[in-house]
C-alpha cells in the first residue's frame, strides 16, 4: 500500500468569502431581472398607469374575458401585496365596493382598500377576516359628516381602529337570499394570488415578530415542489370560498401547473357552475403559472365534494 508523504491542503471558506458569494450570486440575479423588466412591455405600461406593478394586467385581462366585477361587491384579495390586483378590483367595484387585502407582507394598500396583516393559513387570521366581514358596512365608504373635514375623505380607515359606521353606501342585506344574508357566506369576489413569484433581493437585516420578509411560498425553480406548494395554497383559498362566498359568486386563483391540477379543477367544478383555466398573455411564457376562473357558484355545493380529495 502506497502512503503519499506529501502534507494535505485545506481549503477553508471563511464566513466572511460564503458571504460574499451569496451576495455576489444575489446580485447577478438581480440585475438579471431588472433587465428583464425595463425590456417588459407590461412593466412599462403599468408604470405609466400608475399601477402598483404589471401583475394588474393579468387580472385585467380576465376581468375583460369573465366580466368578474360589478359594483358594490365585496372582494376579499388573498396575497395582495403589493397590492396591484386590489387596485383592481377597488376600481372595479366603485363607487360602494369595498375591497379587503390580506398578506403576510407588510405593504401601503391603494387607496380605498382595507387590509390585514398576518398568515391567511392561521385559524386566528382567518377568523379575524371572517369577523370583519360579517359587518357588511366595514370597510365600505360612508356618507362624509362633520367629523371628517375633508369632504373628498370618505373611505374608512383600514387600520385596527377602524370604526364600524351603519351609515355605509350602497349596501341592502335585505336583497340577498336569507340563505345567505344569515350566515359567513358575505362575499362576492376571492382572488387568490398566494404563490408569489419573487425574490427577497434587501432588507435581509430586517426582522420583527411578523417576520415581514416571509412569503406564502417562494417559487424554488424545483417545478414539482413550486407545484405542491401551490395546491395547498390553492386548496386553502378554495375552502375560504366555500365558507364565504354568496351563491353566484367568483374565484380566482392563480397555480403552478403539475400532476394535482386535474383534481384541483375537479373540485372547482364542485363549487362553481363554470370553471376555465386561463393563462393571460401578461403572464410570461416562461413561468409554469395558470389560473382557475371559478364562475357562479353553486348554491348547494356539496362541502365533500368540493373539498375532499380523491
Amino acid at each position: 500500500m502506497f502512503f503519499s508523504s506529501r502534507p494535505t491542503k485545506t481549503i477553508r471558506l471563511e464566513i466572511s468569502d460564503i458571504t460574499s458569494l451569496l451576495i455576489f450570486k444575489r446580485h447577478s440575479s438581480s440585475k438579471r431581472w431588472q433587465a428583464r423588466q425595463i425590456k417588459d412591455r407590461f412593466t412599462r405600461a403599468a408604470a405609466v398607469q400608475g399601477l402598483k406593478s404589471r401583475a394588474a394586467f393579468k387580472l385585467l385581462q380576465i376581468d375583460e374575458k369573465y366580466h368578474i366585477f360589478k359594483s358594490g361587491q365585496t372582494v376579499v384579495d388573498l396575497g395582495y401585496a403589493p397590492g396591484s390586483w386590489s387596485q383592481v378590483a377597488a376600481t372595479r367595484t366603485q363607487p360602494n365596493g369595498r375591497v379587503l387585502g390580506v398578506d403576510i407582507i407588510p405593504a401601503q394598500p391603494p387607496k380605498g382598500v382595507s387590509t390585514i396583516q398576518g398568515n391567511f393559513l392561521a385559524p386566528d387570521i382567518q377568523a379575524y377576516v371572517r369577523e370583519f366581514l360579517r359587518d357588511p358596512c366595514r370597510g365600505r365608504p360612508r356618507s362624509p359628516g362633520p367629523w371628517d373635514g375633508d369632504e373628498h375623505n370618505t373611505t374608512v380607515s383600514s387600520t385596527a381602529s377602524l370604526e364600524q359606521n351603519s351609515e355605509c353606501i350602497g349596501t341592502d342585506t335585505g336583497n340577498l337570499p336569507q340563505s345567505d344574508a344569515v350566515s359567513e357566506r358575505t362575499v362576492d369576489v376571492v382572488l387568490s394570488d398566494m404563490c408569489a413569484p419573487w425574490f427577497q433581493t434587501t432588507g435581509f437585516w430586517k426582522r420583527s415578530l411578523s417576520d415581514p420578509y416571509d412569503r406564502m411560498m417562494n417559487t424554488s425553480g424545483v417545478n414539482f415542489r413550486d407545484h405542491a406548494g401551490s395546491m395547498d395554497l390553492c386548496r386553502a383559498a378554495l375552502q375560504f370560498s366555500f365558507d364565504t362566498l354568496r351563491t353566484g359568486g367568483h374565484l380566482i386563483c392563480k397555480f403552478y401547473q403539475g400532476v394535482e391540477d386535474k383534481e384541483l379543477e375537479r373540485q372547482f367544478k364542485a363549487l362553481f357552475h363554470r370553471v376555465h383555466r386561463i393563462k393571460p398573455e401578461s403572464s410570461r411564457n416562461e413561468s409554469k403559472e395558470a389560473y382557475f376562473v371559478g364562475l357562479d357558484r353553486r348554491n348547494n355545493a356539496s362541502k365533500n365534494e368540493v373539498l375532499m380529495q380523491s
